[in-house]
């Protein structure tokens, strides 16, 4: 590819995974598609295209939306509850996360939730709202009409927006909660852990058939504390333990030397833990240590 063709992709690039990864919930995926996308740009005959941006978001989104349709039939088979791989957001991997509403629409939660809609309101929602595109140019990029557009739009709003987190605390305050958390997980406390929860506290985990992990929802304070008690038991050498920016906001993240094993991230009511979400299935954490290994120039565990 020429100079400045390249330049121009390059220059799209971060916007290009930050849309693949709102339309996957896969890094790993965000980035096939992004490349997938460049090998497009560079057979085209870029002298025809008006612009850019409209060009390879179009390419991009139509292209995950298709892959949206095999991810669906292979997470039917998939062991255990799917999550969507987390992304380390300390250096705005994914774009602007200042707002709540930015940082909620990549939350592990949201993403999971936006699994239950069909390719075209995904893609829909996410240009709309994650990325403030108006309903003629949604409906140009997925070949859609302006009203079909909006009415899918408005299907995916709702869907979604039944199910919202309860409660977006402040940065200080969601880092405090997770200090107490790992305090008391770490030396055993049931009781102190168990109170950090709410009542109707839920935890996930995602270990495919990678990892081993809870294969169903562990619910309640009581069940919840014993249950990561036990799994902070185990000993690894060089395990540490850190509160990171994940998705936008603190999260758990456990590694052992040149590799990420666990990322914990939660959903808040005041004061309290909501909901845990743990992903330890390798697979999904590739990602996340591949970026690690990168900031810090460390080889491949």
């Amino acid at each position: 590819m020429d100079a400045e063709g390249l330049a121009e992709f390059e220059r799209h690039r971060p916007r290009l995974f930050a849309l693949g990864y709102r339309m996957l919930g896969s890094a790993s995926e965000a980035e096939d598609a992004v490349q997938e996308t460049y090998l497009r740009w560079d057979a085209s005959q870029r002298g025809d295209i008006r612009s850019a941006e409209a060009w390879l978001t179009t390419i991009l989104v139509n292209l995950c939306r298709t892959w949206l349709d095999s991810a669906r039939a292979r997470r039917e088979t998939y062991v255990g509850p799917w999550l969507p791989e987390p992304v380390a957001t300390p250096n705005g991997q994914l774009g602007p996360l200042e707002s709540a509403e930015q940082r909620e629409l990549v939350s592990l939660a949201m993403l999971a939730l936006m699994e239950r809609l069909t390719p075209a309101e995904r893609a829909v929602f996410v240009l709309r709202e994650a990325f403030g595109y108006a309903h003629r140019e949604i409906a140009d990029m997925l070949d859609l009409t302006e009203s079909n557009s909006q009415q899918l739009y408005r299907r995916a709003a709702q869907h979604v927006r039944q199910e919202r987190p309860r409660f977006e605390p402040a940065p200080a305050q969601a880092r405090a909660l997770f200090e107490k958390f790992l305090i008391a997980a770490q030396a055993g406390d049931v009781e102190s852990l168990g109170a950090l929860f709410a009542a109707d506290i839920t935890s996930v985990a995602d270990g495919g058939d990678k990892v081993n992990a809870a294969r169903r929802t562990v619910v309640g304070p009581d069940r919840v504390a014993r249950y990561l008690v036990g799994l902070f038991r185990f000993s690894v050498p060089g395990l540490r333990v850190d509160i990171e920016n994940v998705n936008g906001t603190p999260a758990l993240v456990a590694r052992a030397p040149g590799v990420v094993l666990l990322v914990l991230a939660a959903e808040f009511a005041p004061d309290h833990f909501a909901s845990l979400r743990l992903v330890v299935n390798p697979d999904k954490l590739a990602y996340f240590t591949r970026t690690d290994q990168s900031a810090t120039g460390a080889p491949p565990a």
